[in-house]
């Protein structure tokens, strides 16, 4: 459910549970409102090694792997999409000293120095939007900006619309991460990494870590891509960009999507809390992979990991008036033409000006001269007796309607053009007929005929 408007029956929430399903509630600022998932048993051993992990070895371990996979990501995000080996580098750099932080302060400080040199590299990107568009789009919507907000000091409230989408998207995580412990039997507000505060899942934000950088790459692929409507988005009076609600349900479309990436980490981090040391060895040692059902898969001889869905078609828009249109095209057809007779007009334009600059009249002179000397060295003592003006209009200039102004202006050394002119009916120069002859076959012995 996308906002607070509206209202749910209680037997709405039961059939809910009867179908196995969940329930969302999000804001179209990307805030979580409510998340109820599908009820399980679970074990309380569990959970008490999860509550026992913050003040142990296998908490900083947790940690350092979930920041690791993030700083990974962010890694391949900054050098194969955004093409910025020198961030790639500093965030590498990073990186390699996790294996070395004994304290979740340390582990938090490496993250936040990674954090400023990724998103360093996005505070400049370019979006886009249609020129239909381009009047009522406020300067700072046409770029990425900062992560941090001018309203709240921090990502929250987005001031403009990549950033909007992006929390969005980061809320949709959040629930599927959330949703994702719930149903692993873990406590979703007790986490490792994130600090226990009021009104969040901490463990739900601990888990979305690792995942974050897959919904960089979704948003990145996006705006460097397409342009984004102005209808899309409003804006309020302290400045707060906000989702409308159709681009909201057609983000919320990818929420499968996250929750088949945060599975694999929810099962991991399961089950390294079951298999600490804290943990009374009893039982089973190996949880159940309720999610990806990568341990049943194994048992058949499967793949161990579920082939990934695929994302969700975005609205491909024309780049000029944003109307919806076919993927593979960037323009509607109206404005193609408009676009085409534009282009055609700057392109005549070009070509006048080329065709009197001083490169084409001094191709032009050397034409001429080599035409006239050609003209006045001819002599009409060398033009075989047999072809004369009579022949040339009875028998030659029939059979050129037949040949391409091509392979006429070829046999006589001229232009396409003149060779056109010539095939339909034009007069060439005495010089040429023996030429012309030659390449439609005539010869001495069709003059002997015509006489």
């Amino acid at each position: 459910m996308i906002g607070s408007d509206g209202f749910v029956t209680l037997e709405a929430l039961r059939w809910l549970a009867d179908q196995d399903a969940a329930f969302v509630m999000l804001d179209r600022n990307g805030k979580v409102l409510c998340v109820t998932g599908p009820v399980r048993s679970s074990d309380a051993r569990l959970r008490r090694a999860q509550a026992l992990a913050g003040r142990s070895g296998i908490g900083i371990e947790i940690a350092r792997e979930l920041i690791d996979k993030k700083l990974a990501g962010q890694e391949q995000v900054a050098r194969r999409k955004l093409l910025s080996d020198g961030s790639a580098d500093a965030i590498c750099r990073y990186r390699a000293e996790l294996p070395h932080a004994d304290t979740l302060e340390r582990i938090r400080l490496i993250e936040s120095r990674a954090a400023a040199a990724y998103w360093s590299i996005w505070r400049n990107l370019p979006i886009s939007f249609p020129k239909k568009d381009e009047p009522r789009v406020p300067d700072h919507w046409r770029v990425f900006g900062t992560r941090f907000s001018p309203l709240t000091g921090s990502p929250r409230v987005a001031v403009n619309p990549p950033n909007a989408i992006l929390n969005y998207l980061y809320g949709l995580l959040e629930s599927e991460s959330r949703l994702a412990a719930a149903a692993l039997g873990l406590d979703p507000g007790l986490g490792v990494l994130h600090l226990d505060i009021a009104a969040r899942d901490s463990l739900a934000c601990d888990l979305m870590e690792a995942v974050r950088p897959q919904v960089d790459a979704y948003l990145l692929d996006w705006i460097t891509r397409d342009p984004l409507k102005r209808e899309w988005f409003s804006e309020r009076p302290d400045g707060n960009c906000r989702l409308t609600a159709s681009l909201a349900v057609r983000l919320s479309e990818t929420a499968p999507i996250w929750g088949r990436a945060v599975a694999p980490v929810a099962e991991w981090l399961a089950q390294t809390l079951w298999s600490s040391p804290r943990r009374n060895s009893v039982g089973n040692q190996i949880l159940p992979t309720r999610l990806t059902q990568s341990r049943k898969r194994c048992a058949q001889g499967g793949a161990a990991q579920a082939v990934a869905r695929r994302s969700p078609h975005r609205e491909n828009i024309c780049r000029e008036c944003g109307k919806t249109i076919q993927h593979g095209n960037t323009r509607c057809g109206n404005c193609r033409i408009e676009t085409a007779t534009k282009r055609m007009a700057d392109v005549a334009r070009v070509g006048r000006l080329t065709a009197h600059g001083s490169q084409a009249q001094r191709k032009r002179s050397n034409t001429q001269r080599r035409n006239a000397i050609s003209r006045y060295s001819w002599k009409t003592s060398s033009q075989p007796a047999w072809l004369t003006e009579q022949l040339y209009f009875e028998k030659i200039q029939p059979l050129l309607a037949q040949v391409s102004g091509t392979a006429i202006a070829r046999a006589i050394g001229a232009t396409c053009a003149y060779g056109g002119r010539i095939r339909h009916g034009s007069r060439p120069h005495p010089r040429h007929w023996q030429a012309l002859a030659r390449l439609v076959g005539v010869s001495a012995e069709v003059s002997t005929g015509l006489e």
